[in-house]
């Protein structure tokens, strides 16, 4: 079977602090630190890339308040993933890592800037996630009253795409000469004006950095709509994926190589990275019973519908827990976090408010028992999907050590015996990582 890919997605917020399992430094986690240490163990299970979420609002779509957002640490506190990504880079040499960063709020200038900046730190090995924000919550901390329509804001995104490509092709690869019988750092017949006027945005350019190693860093996207679909086929060098099941994923990562090819991408280009949150354990009694022990509480549920509400804001706290949802619920916000919710697990019926909730845990597929058990279901599922590999969510989002060492030291070790995952890295850019196999 060909070898397929690791990332972990995860959130600069702070990891469980109200459990057993809470690290004695987990009060100072805003330094960043924590996830230093995990970027450490995931280089050396051979990770892809790290990808840091990102949200820029205290929700209150829950209830209408911004309680359940703050008591369960849901979407607040959340710190910049940029900052993080370079921290992480410069504590680590070979793993990849990708910062979330929203075309809805930052000047296409100054993101151009900042990622080539990021890129060149971390020295080939910077990805950008592109997002167009969901939130109106987030929109009115830049002075909007509300986001624009959905899919106007991928139409937005398409042209925000443009300005910052033409931004990083500003400067010729071989522009800097370092000169010294001319005295020239950099040839300008090398270095020239955009000139961009859209629809939307306008900039004359060209950057003020040297290129990166990438000249552009790795792109990554999650788009579920038809809309987002037809962007991140165009755009992305991998894609954040969320499906229902085995055939859910199977059918997304075909409709995606099926809209590559038509654009006149290489479909292999492509890394489909499909969120996973498996849950290890020495017996498969034992994972199993840690699953139980995360879901059997009513805090766990409220969590969840907590994220769902801010991603999509709809008020679910409104709803009966143990009835169906009415027919016709509809958002401007992240429509494929609500379609992937609606659908539960997939199974025939409808499903209650509380088992639609518990089936977040799942992300897809469940993947539950000793490290042989999951790793037998990451290669069966991959095998019918097709590829290209999964990214690791922790059930809960709250990370601890304990998780990060089941999966780095418990999982990947045995991925890797059975010849499914990289044991060493051999390239030297993130999107090389990618395109190795």
């Amino acid at each position: 079977m060909t070898k397929f890919h690791l990332g972990w997605f995860m959130n600069f917020i702070p990891p469980e602090w109200d459990t057993d399992y809470a690290s004695p430094d987990v009060a100072k986690w805003a330094n960043g630190n924590f996830y230093v240490d995990m970027a450490k163990s995931m280089e050396r299970a051979g990770f892809d890339f790290m990808m840091i979420e990102d949200t820029v609002m205290v929700a209150d779509a829950y209830g209408g308040t911004m309680e359940g957002s703050l008591k369960n640490s849901i979407f607040a506190p959340k710190h910049d993933p940029l900052p993080l990504a370079i921290k992480v880079a410069a504590n680590t040499s070979k793993m990849g890592v990708v910062a979330t960063l929203s075309t809805s709020f930052y000047p296409p200038y100054l993101l151009a800037r900042a990622c080539s900046t990021a890129d060149s730190i971390a020295e080939g090995r910077f990805g950008w996630n592109i997002v167009s924000s969901a939130e109106d919550r987030a929109a009115q901390n830049f002075g909007l009253d509300r986001l624009y329509e959905h899919d106007e804001r991928y139409a937005m995104a398409d042209e925000y795409y443009e300005v910052v490509n033409q931004l990083w092709q500003s400067w010729d690869k071989d522009a800097v000469v370092m000169d010294r019988g001319t005295h020239t750092y950099a040839d300008f017949e090398k270095v020239r004006t955009i000139d961009f006027e859209g629809k939307y945005f306008k900039s004359r350019g060209p950057l003020n950095t040297v290129p990166s190693p990438q000249h552009k860093p790795t792109i990554l996207q999650a788009g579920a709509s038809p809309r987002g679909r037809a962007f991140a086929a165009k755009a992305a060098d991998a894609i954040v994926a969320v499906g229902t099941g085995v055939a859910g994923m199977k059918e997304y990562r075909d409709d995606i190589r099926a809209r590559a090819a038509a654009m006149g991408r290489n479909p292999d280009d492509i890394k489909l990275m499909f969120c996973i949150s498996p849950t290890i354990g020495p017996t498969q009694a034992e994972a199993r019973a840690e699953v139980e022990r995360l879901t059997s509480s009513d805090r766990y549920v409220e969590k969840m519908l907590v994220s769902i509400s801010s991603n999509t804001e709809i008020d679910f706290r409104k709803f009966p827990l143990d009835e169906p949802l009415p027919e016709g619920l509809t958002t401007n916000g992240e429509r494929g976090s609500l379609e992937w919710f609606m659908r539960g697990d997939g199974t025939p019926g409808k499903k209650t408010l509380r088992e639609l909730a518990l089936n977040m845990a799942k992300q897809g597929i469940e993947m539950v028992g000793t490290p042989a058990q999951v790793a037998d279901q990451m290669a069966e599922a991959m095998e019918e999907i097709g590829g290209d590999g999964f990214l690791i969510m922790k059930p809960g989002w709250d990370m601890n050590r304990k998780y990060i060492i089941d999966i780095c030291d418990g999982l990947v070790p045995e991925l890797q015996r059975r010849g499914l995952v990289r044991t060493e890295y051999t390239k030297s850019t993130l999107r090389e990582t990618l395109h190795e196999f």
